[in-house]
Parts: structure tokens; C-alpha cells; sequence
């Protein structure tokens, strides 16, 4: 068994061109590309039992090699993962059940009956890899670069596969990170966690694709400081999974969930005072602004106006015919990867990233509800848009992190300034304005937005 770390970046055709003559690569390569071709067939139960587990496996054909490899899902986040690999050289193409042991085979499968794995999809694509090498703060850096071009298919239906995945061989993970970063400087790679597997199942079933990532879970003793990183991966990661299910879906509610990721990870960077100190995360959040600012009028437009629904996939992809998108998840990626919100901060700054998560959002979530005088947007709801800033800070904590509040009734509290917000959100019209002075009366009374205020 091996750990794997990769990082998997989905390309266009154009960019793979230009990915295998990019000069860092040739600088960085010990003997230039050299061409596979790879035939791999995808093995599972009826009932999808491997993929229920989070394992895949896998035999390839490798020129007159063949390779039967199970994989765990383990971590797999805006494109870097990490995951345990085993490998079992065979000398015939056919599956070997009987290496699938105790050693790797994972226990809530322990009763499956092995006769019962079948074919389920394939993934036959080309792949030149070289194996690059360079120093980084005087430490050996080995990389497998791996150029993919091919198809998954399952049964009548069929997936390009385009990608460069990026191996780490030896050094530390925020090496591909940076790699990366140089090569998303001048080329369109968009993050990819969704594994060649996961596509595969994605075709033979669409309806029983696992879109979501786990639920964080952050205890009211966590410090901040881990709080905000198992937060912001959760964000990030999900934006990615989102981005690339509405490029292969189109289905509208897709893109509103991407946005309102991006809008939560904009509002949870704004929200973390010395302990994140603005300089650490100005090119993050003026990449979030101008994402948000693009897209936030397209799909308010959207919610009563079919041809910009229509529209949204060809706008979409043209998003990621730009740098824009992958160079910001690489950078947001790095900052989380890096902990880079943690240097050179204050001493108060340093209290706070310490600070039991339950303490400090109670103190966060106070001064933010004495900053915002509903009294007055009961009178004035044209106002209440300019406090949608605050609103969204206030609601990515209670919509990820309320458990660890001590308060009367916190999923009341968040269900009613959600409305708030969504109205906030929403271009001013004498129906909105009513709905608006109405939804501030209804916080001002709860006894939630009552106990923050004393």
C-alpha cells in the first residue's frame, strides 16, 4: 500500500497542447514526455456496493502489463487529494479476488460475496507523463506529470477525459499547489476533486451521484484557528464539486448553490478580525468580489427570467475558458494549505486564532447584531441592502457553526435572518419593501436576536 497526493486539473484540448511544450515543465523534466496508452475497466457490485464504501477498483492494461489497483476516496479537496493506493501486478486480464484481503479490503465489506463484482465503466485514454524534479527551500521535489486524453464510458454514454494530474513523489504538498500556481498564471486548470471513477459513475447512474461533501462538524472547543480552516475547505471544496457538476449538468440550481458558496467563503473571510489579519486575504477576497460581482446579478436576473437560464452554461463555460476560476481555488487552496492567516498576526490576533470557537462567535455574533439597528429598516427597508455584508457574515457561521452556540432557539435565529438576507439580496420594489420592514420586525421580536443584544 502507498499514499497518494495529487492534484487533478481539468484542461481544454488547447491547454493540454500547451501544457506539454509550457517551458517550466521542460526546465523542471528529466527525460520529456513519454506516451502510454491505458485501458482500464471499473469493477463494483450491482448494487454499487465498492462505491457505497468510498473504494474504487480498478484493472488496467498498461502495453503487456496488467494491474489490478483498489483505491481509497480518502481526503480529496478543490483538486488535491490524498488517498491510500494498492497495486497487485497480474499475469492475465482478468480480476483477482482473492488479493482483495483484510489488508485493504474495507471491513463494512467484509460479508460481500467477490463473485458478485461485475463491469461497470471504463476509462481508456492516452497519457504522456514525465517526471519533473527542482528544489524548494533546498529540499528535493519529485513530481509525476501526467498529460490524459480519453473517454469514460458507460454503456451507451460517454465523457471526454482531459486532464493534467499532478503526482507528488517526494517533498511536501504545497509544492504541487505552487506548481500549479505557476501554470494557472497563463493557462485556464480548473481544480477537479472528482476522480475518473466518480465520473464513471456519474454516467452509469446520474441520479445516485454523490454530489455533497460530509457536513463539517466544528466543536464549540475547537480553537478558531481550526475552525476556520475545516470551514473554509469545506467551502472551497464544495465550489469546486458544484463548478464542475453544473458544467457537465446545466441544471440551474447548481449554479445558485456554486454562488452562494462563493458568497459564504467571501463572508467568512470578512468575518475573522485580527485573527486573520486583511492583509493576508486581500488577493482572496478582491478574487471573490469580482467573481460575485460578475455573477450575483446573473442569477438574481435568472430567478424570473428563463433565457438568462438558458444563457448560463455558455456564460459558464466561458468562465472557464479564463484563469480567473482556477487561479483563485489554487491561491484559496495554498492560503488554507499554508495556514497563511497565521503570520505575522498580532499577539491579539494570536488570543483569537486560540480562542474556543463557542466563545468567540457568541462575542462575534453580538457585535454584529449591536451594528445592525433592525429598528431603523423597519422605518427605511430601502436601507437594509447595505447591510447584506454584514447579514452574510452573521450567516455563514450560524449555517455551518451554530451547534456550538449556547442561545435559545439558534435554527430559528438562522432561518429568519436567512429570509432577511435573501430579501436584502433582492432589487427593491414596493411588494419587497413591505416583506423587508416585516422580516426586521420578525428578528427584532425573537428571543434569539433579543439574548445577542445584551
Amino acid at each position: 500500500m502507498v499514499k497518494e497526493t495529487e492534484i487533478k486539473l481539468r484542461v481544454s484540448r488547447a491547454t493540454l497542447a500547451a501544457l506539454r511544450e509550457h517551458p517550466l515543465l521542460k526546465a523542471r523534466s528529466e527525460s520529456g514526455w513519454q506516451r502510454h496508452e491505458l485501458f482500464n475497466q471499473y469493477y463494483d457490485t450491482p448494487a454499487r456496493d465498492l462505491a457505497r464504501a468510498r473504494v474504487a477498483l480498478r484493472l488496467r492494461r498498461d502495453g503487456g502489463q496488467y494491474i489490478q489497483t483498489l483505491k481509497s476516496r480518502g481526503q480529496s479537496v478543490a483538486g488535491l487529494s490524498e488517498r491510500n493506493e494498492w497495486d497487485w501486478y497480474l499475469d492475465q486480464p482478468s480480476l483477482d479476488p482473492a488479493r482483495l484481503d483484510d489488508q485493504c479490503w474495507p471491513a463494512e465489506l467484509a460479508g460481500l460475496d467477490k463473485t458478485l463484482l461485475q463491469p461497470i465503466f471504463s476509462t481508456d485514454f492516452v497519457r504522456e507523463k514525465a517526471d519533473l524534479v527542482w528544489q524548494r527551500d533546498e529540499q528535493r521535489i519529485a513530481v509525476e506529470a501526467a498529460l490524459d486524453l480519453g473517454r469514460v464510458v458507460a454503456g451507451p454514454c460517454a465523457e471526454e477525459i482531459c486532464e493534467l494530474e499532478l503526482e507528488l513523489r517526494e517533498g511536501e504538498p504545497a509544492a504541487l499547489l505552487e506548481l500549479a500556481l505557476a501554470l494557472a498564471a497563463d493557462l485556464p486548470l480548473m481544480p477537479c476533486d472528482i476522480s475518473k471513477a466518480e465520473r464513471g459513475y456519474r454516467l452509469f447512474d446520474p441520479a445516485s451521484y454523490a454530489l455533497a461533501l460530509p457536513a463539517p462538524a466544528p466543536g464549540a472547543e475547537m480553537p478558531l484557528d481550526e475552525a476556520l480552516a475545516l470551514l473554509a475547505w469545506h467551502l472551497l471544496g464544495s465550489s469546486q464539486r458544484l463548478a464542475e457538476q453544473y458544467r457537465f449538468s446545466g441544471h440551474w440550481k447548481l449554479l445558485e448553490q456554486w454562488l452562494a458558496q462563493l458568497i459564504d467563503l467571501r463572508a467568512l473571510l470578512g468575518s475573522l478580525g485580527q485573527a486573520a489579519p486583511r492583509a493576508s486575504s486581500s488577493g482572496l477576497r478582491g478574487a471573490l468580489d469580482a467573481l460575485i460581482e460578475d455573477w450575483r446579478p446573473q442569477l438574481l436576473a435568472g430567478q424570473d427570467d428563463e433565457s438568462v437560464r438558458q444563457a448560463a452554461p455558455a456564460r459558464f463555460a466561458a468562465e472557464l475558458e479564463q484563469t480567473r476560476w482556477g487561479l483563485f481555488s489554487l491561491e484559496a487552496s495554498h492560503w488554507l494549505l499554508s495556514r497563511a492567516w497565521t503570520a505575522r498576526r498580532s499577539a491579539t490576533g494570536q488570543r483569537q486564532g486560540a480562542a474556543p470557537l463557542g466563545r468567540w462567535l457568541a462575542h462575534l455574533l453580538a457585535d454584529e447584531a449591536h451594528a445592525l439597528p433592525l429598528a431603523r429598516y423597519r422605518l427605511q427597508p430601502e436601507g437594509l441592502t447595505e447591510q447584506l455584508p454584514r447579514l452574510e457574515r452573521m450567516l455563514v457561521w450560524l449555517r455551518l457553526a451554530r451547534g456550538v452556540l449556547e442561545m435559545p432557539e439558534p435554527d430559528r435565529l438562522y432561518g429568519e435572518l436567512a429570509k432577511l438576507g435573501e430579501l436584502a439580496a433582492r432589487p427593491l420594489d414596493d411588494d419587497l419593501r413591505e416583506r423587508r420592514a416585516a422580516q426586521a420586525q420578525t428578528v427584532a421580536t425573537l428571543k434569539p436576536w433579543k439574548a445577542l443584544l445584551k
